[in-house]
């Protein structure tokens, strides 16, 4: 068995025009794989793929969703033609199954802009299999923690787990023409940082009752699960680090956390 695990990282992907975007996240990930050895695969759970069971990809070939409208020209002429790796769709049914959670193949589905714009950024030639895996809004967040901790495993097989989404995501609060960053949001993202450096899952699973402007931060939780996700795929050693935070339009947060 290979020593080395893989950390798992969570990835805010922030508007669909961060691929175009040049700032200091984006930069940021642009440079990630040089401090990152390249993974036999990629899993990676997107905000924007909501389905009631979890679901898992199954494809060939990804077609490249455009789940998005009144963006740039150029977005909707971008492709991400991923390949798909069924053996480890396969393998992540049985270790879900291994766990008691349901599951079924997806044999259609392409990469929402939740998965291909990060994608794009980090491995822009397309050239690492992709298994993209869905997000359900209305389990607890413990069950969302135990999805990813059933994944842990691939971590020691070269098997890169990504959850794409956002901690502050209120689309409503965004100050388009706005500088400098709102203050709630920094103290949303200030009192989360506090819980997972120190891996208190008990509060990070009751944010919502005890994080200062979780309602504002979160106004819907298909965003957040994925750093759910992430982190528990990095249950074995519970190791968190913030890597990088930055924000636009005042509260638009994009952050990255790796989990080891």
């Amino acid at each position: 068995m290979n020593e080395y695990m893989i950390p798992s990282y969570f990835f805010a992907h922030g508007a669909p025009s961060i691929v175009l975007d040049q700032n200091a996240y984006t930069a940021f990930i642009k440079k990630f794989t040089a401090s990152t050895p390249k993974p036999k695969a990629i899993v990676l759970f997107s905000a924007h793929w909501e389905q009631s069971m979890q679901t898992i990809s199954a494809v060939d070939t990804y077609s490249t969703i455009y789940d998005f409208s009144g963006f740039q020209d150029e977005l909707y002429q971008m492709t991400y033609p991923a390949k798909g790796e069924r053996s480890l769709s396969d393998q992540i049914q049985s270790l879900f199954s291994k766990q008691g959670i349901q599951s079924e193949m997806d044999e259609e589905r392409g990469l929402d802009h939740g998965a291909w714009a990060v994608l794009k950024l980090i491995y822009p030639e397309a050239d690492v299999p992709v298994v993209a895996l869905s997000v359900n809004r209305y389990l607890t967040n413990d069950q969302q923690y135990q999805i990813g901790r059933a994944l842990s495993e691939l971590r020691e097989q070269d098997v890169l787990i990504i959850g794409s989404g956002g901690t502050v995501h209120n689309l409503r609060r965004l100050n388009w023409q706005g500088e400098g960053n709102d203050e709630w949001a920094e103290s949303f993202d200030n009192w989360l940082q506090s819980k997972l450096e120190t891996w208190d899952v008990d509060a990070l699973f009751n944010y919502r009752e005890l994080a200062p402007y979780s309602k504002e931060a979160v106004p819907t939780n298909e965003h957040f699960i994925p750093l759910l996700l992430a982190m528990g795929a990095g249950d074995k050693n519970r190791q968190a680090k913030l890597l990088h935070r930055s924000y636009q339009f005042g509260n638009l947060s994009l952050s990255c956390w790796q989990f080891n």
